[in-house]
């Protein structure tokens, strides 16, 4: 097993804010001036009463520096490099602009996506092995790599890729129901028009299959051409100039074109559950209670826990609109002491959201460490709504970044932002009004 941390994790972590000079610097810092100061004297280029005072003290001016390098440059660069892959935030046109970072890969997206180790720049801190009786192979797109580790190659994983676009809440009353077209006979239920459970309109997805190099190697522009047109056909009405985000998502489509839930035939001891495709998420429960029958089919001695609690106290609360609830500038309605949850819960962090403090600070209480505003997004939407986290409305991702901060006692700079631009097919987190107007172009 390959236990790997966030590049800039685990330098704060492991090596702390500042690092030695090694000894390599400081024999280019001082051993090679004085070699050179050596060799000018003998050959009689300098005099060595006049000189040497002065280079002794451009010595020591040089040594300051590479303090101050070691000690304050290097780990500020790397927390810029590391960022400008992840979410950097540049000054342009007058505005904070998030661009330049990496797109997610399919390999990416079979170990983790926008947080796999290749696009965290992780560092691999240490290997383990591990031993079981039993294994429930449930990998995703990487169930069979799982399953060749035993010699099983009795089916393969192709991912199919489906692309959406996310439309802003006052598009959502133009559907109460989920529309489908005539079902593709290979590519399955085709692209939806539906409304989301928070009142969004979602468009999509597409199904590109990776091993389709003209499906797969498909631009920006043809995937959004490609949803628009086929959605008019189900609802015309929309406006693409209201779309907020853009995302894809590999599924798990097996080459034997079913769902595989059954022992390996090379050793009934691994529990294959792989090409779990859609509607996956819906049958999860019957799934989770025929491999539970498989491992006890198989000699696995299972028992219940007595005290489980399947309950969990929820993270969100519901709201009346704004009633009870404070906003304002950054820090002004902050608790002073985080035991007051009357306080917390009136102090919105997400304004688009109506996320409050209180729930951010859930969030990060459960078990589960949570380290970057997007953890803390997947789990409360702050920075999930009509701004997408604009530093221009109410800046709530620096705000939960702020909480993070405070919470676990990790400095700022170490927090994690969200990824940019992952698998979106827009060409900047904020789109501009001209790509809003070239969506509605496509539409047409």
């Amino acid at each position: 097993m390959n236990y790997w941390e966030p590049r800039e994790y685990a330098i704060y972590k492991k090596e702390g804010d500042g690092r030695k000079v090694t000894k390599v610097e400081w024999a280019i810092i001082i051993v090679f001036p004085l070699v050179g100061i050596a060799h000018a004297s003998w050959m009689g280029i300098i005099d060595p009463e006049l000189f040497i005072p002065r280079i002794g003290l451009f010595m020591a001016v040089m040594v300051g520096l590479s303090l101050i390098h070691r000690w304050w440059f290097v780990p500020t660069t790397v927390f810029v490099r590391r960022h400008t892959n992840i979410v950097p935030l540049v000054a342009k046109a007058g505005k904070i602009e998030s661009y330049g970072g990496p797109k997610v890969t399919v390999a990416d997206m079979k170990v983790g996506g926008s947080g796999s180790k290749e696009i965290q720049e992780g560092r691999t801190m240490e290997m383990e092995k591990v031993k079981a009786k039993f294994v429930i192979n449930c990998a995703g797109s990487y169930s069979d790599k799982i399953a060749r580790m035993i010699g099983d190659k009795s089916f393969k994983i192709k991912p199919r890729l489906g692309d959406y676009l996310l439309l802003n809440r006052n598009q959502g009353h133009l559907t109460t129901r989920t529309l489908f077209p005539c079902p593709d006979p290979v590519l399955g239920k085709g692209v939806l028009v539906q409304t989301t459970l928070w009142g969004n309109l979602i468009l999509g997805p597409t199904a590109r299959d990776t091993n389709n190099p003209e499906a797969a190697q498909m631009k920006s522009a043809e995937i959004q051409h490609y949803i628009l047109s086929k959605c008019k056909n189900l609802l015309a009405a929309f406006d693409p100039k209201e779309t907020i985000h853009a995302f894809c998502g590999a599924r798990a489509k097996s080459d034997r074109g079913d769902w595989i839930i059954e022992n390996s035939a090379v050793d009934g001891r691994m529990i294959h559950v792989a090409g779990i495709d859609s509607p996956g998420l819906a049958g999860s429960p019957a799934i989770a209670l025929e491999v539970v029958r498989l491992l006890e089919e198989s000699g696995c001695e299972l028992k219940k826990d007595p005290t489980f609690n399947p309950k969990r106290a929820p993270i969100i609360t519901p709201k009346d609109g704004m009633r009870g609830l404070k906003m304002g500038p950054t820090g002004k309605n902050d608790s002073k002491d985080q035991s007051n949850e009357a306080i917390m819960a009136k102090n919105v962090i997400c304004k688009c959201e109506k996320v409050t403090e209180l729930e951010v600070v859930r969030a990060l209480r459960r078990s589960l460490p949570i380290d970057s505003s997007q953890g803390i997004r997947k789990r409360t939407r702050a920075g999930m709504g009509h701004c997408q986290g604009d530093p221009d409305n109410y800046n709530c991702e620096a705000r939960v970044r702020a909480i993070i901060a405070r919470e676990t006692g990790t400095p700022m700079r170490f927090v994690g932002r969200r990824p940019w631009p992952a698998t979106s097919t827009l060409s900047e987190r904020w789109p501009r009004e001209e790509e809003l107007a070239e969506l509605e172009l496509l539409k047409k």
